[in-house]
């Protein structure tokens, strides 16, 4: 427990412990309704921008579900209420109006219950007939959890199973969310058969409503590492073939009539092997070249799986120098990749590329862009121009580098968003599913103006001894968003990450506040709070649970944390320590996939692949 304790490099600040120090000493006190100690940044933005005229369906979505993961059921109640009533010509605030009433049923009287639930599945009712889609996929989740009584089941099959038969029609990612439900409606109409088969698909072990709620169709096994999605093989564009979900990266083959041109292997052969295995089911033509976006291991691990005998391996001049960062800097989280993990990688490209150039391979041109990147120094974008297809790799990855890693940065963001808005491209293709999904050529343009702002936003705060947290709870949100709906879920994936990176690479060790002027190890942080809570472990326990109670679930897992390092058989602390690491892999999934990886490596928890 105590080497996993310093892994997490606790950054505590003396207002934190003062807080959690208050809990600790009279505890008694507090109610469960009391507000949270810390902010959830994402949901105040998400908030504001929902309001806005014309909210991309996206950012509807994300804020309900923070809503839900935060267990602020009654606030997502009373808000999507006041916006269905303020723009009732958008069917899906009346959704969520009618979810969130229908999950605050058990707060109401029992004598009122039928009558409130019946309130809600009008409202329901009532947006599925003024547009059926996303709608539809709501109001099938709630139907399928209410009781026998209600006799909705059926109607909960049919919404469902719709889903399913439009799936082209809906955001990837819902399938486990459809195939759970499913499989309580089921349940609850005694066809134990298709239920078990339906749970079986969704990958959730029981029916069990004290699990954590996943609606995302990642998964992650200690065994595979993390995946976006479900293996698949999509067609992007003509001849343009993207694997997608067989590995932690994503693998990119190019049809030609003199081969095929791979752009980047995977982080593993394993996994490389069986993306192309799919390919080879369309094509059997060699691999003349294979390019590399990036130094990074879930790009260049699989490459001797890829290569072929006088296959081309061609990278950006700068390649050396961000895979030394790579081999050099250790990574202590094996979910990214899983029981092969990761070695040393010794990858010597045949070609690098200094400036623009063009390939022409068959016929066809790929023109070769070298760019810093916003996430490394070696960044090389190709561009078709024939289709107007452009392969960014990893440039936009939201965290700027590896979180881990001392790379990536705002600058090279920029050079690479002004290259790419010289080029004008078609469609973008990154290196990762939910990128190539959200970070689209029409949101790009709103996400530089925005960035651009809480860039110069940032190096005022800088210059001002601001410290980073001051700066982060600015929250800003620019208005020059209001006109890109669709960017605003790109830039609040990336803004936080855009921040933190920025200010480490102009601050030193010793902070405007003190912090780093003196460091004290996570037990010496326990023997504290355990002074402060009277030297007793229900002290630890009884504030935990408050946390919990007020959706502090970030602060109850490093309470849980610390007090373990005092009493380390303490079987309370441990079941609060797995509920906080379940909250936070909720909160997690929909916008920070790096944070759910690492929460659910703590937990030790696998999430199975859809079937």
């Amino acid at each position: 427990m105590e080497a996993k304790m310093q892994n997490t490099r606790f950054a505590w600040r003396l207002m934190s412990l003062l807080a959690v120090g208050t809990l600790l000493a009279g505890c008694g006190s507090l109610r469960a309704a009391d507000p949270p100690l810390t902010r959830n940044l994402e949901l105040e933005a998400l908030q504001e921008a929902v309001r806005w005229p014309n909210a991309a369906p996206q950012a509807v979505v994300a804020l309900a579900g923070q809503f839900i993961a935060s267990r602020r059921d009654q606030e997502g109640y009373a808000y999507f209420q006041e916006r269905a009533k303020t723009q009732p010509d958008q069917p899906l605030f009346l959704t969520l109006e009618g979810l969130f009433q229908a999950r605050l049923a058990g707060q109401v009287p029992l004598l009122r219950r039928v009558a409130w639930v019946n309130e809600a599945i009008a409202k329901l009712d009532r947006a599925v007939d003024q547009e059926p889609g996303l709608t539809r996929y709501f109001r099938g989740l709630v139907l399928a959890e209410l009781p026998p009584r209600f006799g909705k089941a059926e109607a909960a099959v049919a919404d469902l199973e719709w889903v399913l038969q439009s799936k082209d029609h809906f955001p990837v990612g819902l399938r486990r969310s459809v195939y759970r439900a499913l499989a309580q409606a089921y349940t609850t109409l005694g066809r134990k058969t298709e239920a078990k088969a339906a749970l079986d698909r969704s990958g959730y072990p029981s029916l069990d409503p004290t699990l954590p709620l996943f609606i995302t169709d990642y998964w992650v096994t200690a065994k595979d590492g993390f995946h976006f999605t479900t293996p698949r093989l999509v067609e992007l564009a003509p001849k343009v073939y993207v694997a997608q979900g067989y590995d932690f990266g994503d693998l990119a083959f190019v049809l030609t009539s003199d081969g095929i041109v791979a752009i980047d292997a995977g982080t593993i052969e394993t996994n490389a092997r069986a993306a192309l295995a799919s390919l080879r089911r369309i094509s059997t033509k060699p691999i003349s070249h294979l390019i590399l976006t990036h130094a990074h291991w879930d790009h260049i691990g699989g490459l001797a799986a890829v290569k072929e005998t006088g296959t081309q391996v061609i990278a950006q001049a700068k390649f050396a120098d961000e895979l030394k960062i790579v081999n050099e800097t250790g990574v202590s989280f094996r979910y990214f990749f899983g029981a092969e993990g990761r070695g040393r990688y010794e990858v010597v490209p045949d070609r690098l590329v200094r400036q623009r150039e063009t390939l022409t391979v068959g016929g066809m041109d790929f023109v070769l862009y070298p760019v810093q990147g916003g996430e490394t120094g070696d960044a090389l974008l190709i561009h078709l121009p024939a289709s107007g297809v452009l392969f960014v790799g990893d440039v936009f990855m939201p965290y700027l580098g590896a979180p881990f890693l001392p790379e990536g940065s705002a600058e090279g963001l920029f050079e690479t968003l002004a290259l790419v808005r010289s080029l004008n491209p078609r469609l973008l293709i990154h290196g990762h599913p939910p990128l190539t999904e959200n970070f689209t050529i029409d949101a790009l343009q709103g996400l530089e103006v925005a960035l651009r702002e809480v860039y110069e936003q940032t190096l005022q705060g800088i210059q001002e001894g601001k410290t980073l947290v001051e700066i982060l709870h600015q929250n800003p949100l620019p208005g020059s968003l209001r006109s890109h709906p669709e960017a605003v879920i790109p830039f609040l994936v990336m803004r936080d990450h855009f921040i933190k990176r920025a200010y480490h690479q102009r601050t030193g060790y010793w902070k405007a506040d003190g912090e780093g002027l003196e460091h004290f190890a996570p037990k010496e942080w326990a023997a504290l709070l355990n002074l402060l809570g009277g030297g007793k472990e229900d002290a630890f326990v009884r504030s935990a649970k408050v946390l919990l109670d007020r959706s502090d679930d970030a602060l109850a897992l490093t309470l849980a944390d610390l007090g373990l390092l005092t009493y380390p058989t303490s079987r309370a602390l441990t079941d609060l320590r797995r509920q906080a690491l379940d909250r936070l892999r909720e909160k997690s999934q929909q916008m920070n996939p790096f944070k759910f990886i690492i929460y659910s490596e703590w937990a030790g928890a696998e999430l199975p692949p859809v079937e």
